[in-house]
């Protein structure tokens, strides 16, 4: 993936909002985390179709860190699984942090929430 910038649709920019204004997290890039992981848990992959460009805007580093190589690697695990060609990745990664964030807000409501989110993970992951 070379793109250095994402943005996010107006859907899930105002989900984005929401999550951020009911946990009181000041930074923008912690949910879409976790909503990027949400979106991949998913049994299909999102469509990028169904997500406008005409919400925020994430700078790359911002919004993956120092974790930008996992992420990519998680994306092409999933692309790989679902026989979708990694020439469009961009798109796919896009479409994941939309569904996400979109997921994620139906999903916390409170900080709390998300330890619930975390200890959920963990448990599936050693089943």
């Amino acid at each position: 993936m070379k793109t250095n910038r994402f943005k996010l649709s107006t859907a899930a920019t105002d989900r984005l909002r929401l999550v951020k204004g009911r946990t009181g997290f000041k930074t923008d890039n912690i949910i879409p985390r976790i909503g990027f992981c949400l979106s991949l848990a998913e049994k299909n992959p999102p469509n990028p179709k169904d997500y406008d460009q005409d919400g925020k805007e994430f700078n790359r580093y911002t919004l993956l860190g120092e974790w930008d190589d996992i992420y990519v690697a998680l994306l092409r695990e999933n692309l790989k699984n679902h026989k979708i060609d990694f020439i469009n990745e961009f798109d796919y990664f896009r479409a994941h942090l939309n569904r996400g964030v979109i997921i994620a807000s139906r999903l916390i409501k409170s900080l709390p929430d998300i330890t619930k989110l975390v200890e959920q993970a963990s448990r599936n992951s050693k089943s």
